[in-house]
């Protein structure tokens, strides 16, 4: 049965890819203080890298939630999510907590947003939650303990009155 789901969850991505295929069309949302203007945000992960950390991210819906996880077999939490998949896909070490996430790489602005890039969350103004930016205004993270990883909208009311950045490393 697991394999079965790990093959519908590969399609499922590579249907994703296949529609979106490197799609940076970003939807009209609200950033706070973090954001930016420059549309030409440089970068240490190539756009091919972008694209296969999208895959990859959306291949790990379902897997548990764990706090302090960072491995499809121990489940993840939000952080442990990015660092696995960015290490696994780009070579690229982020920092392990969303504090610290807040300001690794650099602001993007809403418009500029592409696949593989960091949705950072708030509450009062301090990081509290990310995840990765897949493209169609959705993004994969790791919410809750009892949870599992997820895709969601940005634009749904709960994550759009986080929202607080938009971060590419």
């Amino acid at each position: 049965m697991k394999i079965h789901n790990n093959l519908g969850l590969t399609a499922i991505a590579v249907s994703l890819f296949l529609l979106l295929g490197g799609c940076s069309t970003a939807p009209s949302v609200r950033i706070g203080p973090a954001s930016i203007a420059n549309k030409d945000v440089s970068s240490s992960v190539s756009q091919e890298q972008a694209d296969d950390i999208t895959i990859y991210a959306v291949g790990l819906v379902g897997t548990p939630y764990r706090y302090g996880g960072n491995t499809p077999d121990s489940g993840f939490d939000c952080s442990g999510l990015i660092g696995h998949v960015y290490q696994s896909r780009a070579g690229v070490a982020p920092p392990r907590t969303v504090s610290r996430l807040q300001s690794w790489g650099q602001p993007v602005a809403s418009d500029s947003i592409r696949s593989g890039d960091l949705v950072l969350f708030a509450q009062n103004d301090v990081a509290t939650h990310a995840g990765i930016y897949v493209g169609d205004g959705r993004f994969v993270h790791a919410p809750s303990t009892g949870g599992e990883v997820r895709l969601d909208r940005l634009s749904s009311k709960y994550w759009s009155s986080r929202l607080l950045a938009f971060r590419r490393p």
